[in-house]
């Protein structure tokens, strides 16, 4: 992929700034919450379940990179959802923000007048989570912003209703996750990591990757068995050294634009570059928090390729 090409897909939506922040922030009578993006340190495809979907074993962590949802009382009746921002995202009951709310409401057995301001950060189709984060935060901060009293195992069980990831996100900071996504398997182990993450201006269809993908039993069996032998050694920091997510062949086939990119940054050394979820953000891991290679790395790329990036690290909750 040309340098030109390159920078002709950018459009500036990434602000770079992280950090280790907190989950909460009062803010005058409102509350602030803070959704972190995920990143799939692995992803395995175990076979298609007779519902349809797939089967996945996925180790996923969250990263210091947020959208932020601030709840404050509304003046009416019901959930008003504002959506600000570099990003797009759907407004009304098509966001799952909004869908949140109405489920927490509806297990409450009550409206409460909220007015909930979406401010999305991380772009969709990236294969980062956002939404799903921003439904799980959703439903921990509207619970506590209103004092309802559902237990986190009760905000699970909503968490899965409302969509395959969201349930990873009630907890965390990592979980080993099966079933569509929604069996979560808390790691307490920390694993600190950083990571310059890539964030193309492509939109990848998760439901498109699915479809078009071909199982290799095989190749699932190999890595299964190397995965569960390093859970059993506690080597977690494993996953920057096998670097697997059995979507990657499938997103860079349909979206070659996505695998020219990743070849040419792996031409500058960045390698390996790993695909998070179904594409299309890709990130080049590393074990440990010292930045000063990933800044080197951050420079090149973007003076070589133009495309943004961003460093992330482990979120710490």
């Amino acid at each position: 992929m040309t340098s030109e090409k390159v920078r002709q897909s950018q459009r500036g939506r990434i602000c770079s700034e992280t950090t280790d922040k907190e989950q909460f922030l009062t803010l005058g009578k409102g509350l602030l919450v803070r959704a972190p993006a995920k990143i799939n340190l692995t992803l395995l495809i175990a076979g298609k379940r007779p519902d349809g979907f797939h089967e996945l074993e996925t180790i996923m962590a969250k990263i210091d990179w947020y959208d932020e949802i601030f709840i404050e009382p509304g003046d009416n009746k019901g959930t008003e959802l504002i959506c600000t921002g570099p990003c797009w995202a759907p407004e009304g009951p098509d966001n799952l923000v909004y869908r949140a709310c109405k489920l927490l409401f509806e297990k409450a057995g009550k409206d409460w007048p909220v007015r909930v301001t979406l401010k999305k950060n991380i772009p969709a189709g990236t294969g980062l989570g956002s939404a799903s984060s921003d439904a799980a935060s959703t439903l921990i901060g509207v619970n506590k912003f209103l004092n309802l009293g559902f237990e986190p195992n009760e905000l699970s069980q909503m968490a899965g209703q409302l969509g395959s990831d969201v349930a990873f996100f009630i907890d965390g900071p990592a979980a080993f996750c099966t079933g569509r996504g929604e069996k979560v398997a808390p790691l307490r182990e920390v694993f600190d990591f950083s990571a310059l993450l890539v964030v193309p201006d492509i939109s990848v269809s998760t439901k498109s990757i699915y479809e078009n993908y071909l199982h290799d039993k095989e190749l699932y069996d190999q890595l299964s068995g190397q995965i569960q032998y390093c859970f059993r050694e506690k080597d977690i920091d494993f996953s920057p050294r096998i670097c697997v997510n059995m979507l990657q062949r499938t997103c860079l086939e349909t979206h070659k634009e996505l695998a020219q990119l990743k070849e040419a940054i792996e031409s500058l050394g960045v390698e390996p570059l790993c695909l998070s979820g179904s594409g299309s953000a890709m990130f080049y891991l590393r074990a440990g928090r010292d930045d000063a290679e990933l800044k080197n790395y951050q420079r090149i790329v973007k003076a070589e390729t133009g495309v943004d990036s961003v460093i992330v690290h482990n979120n710490k909750w």
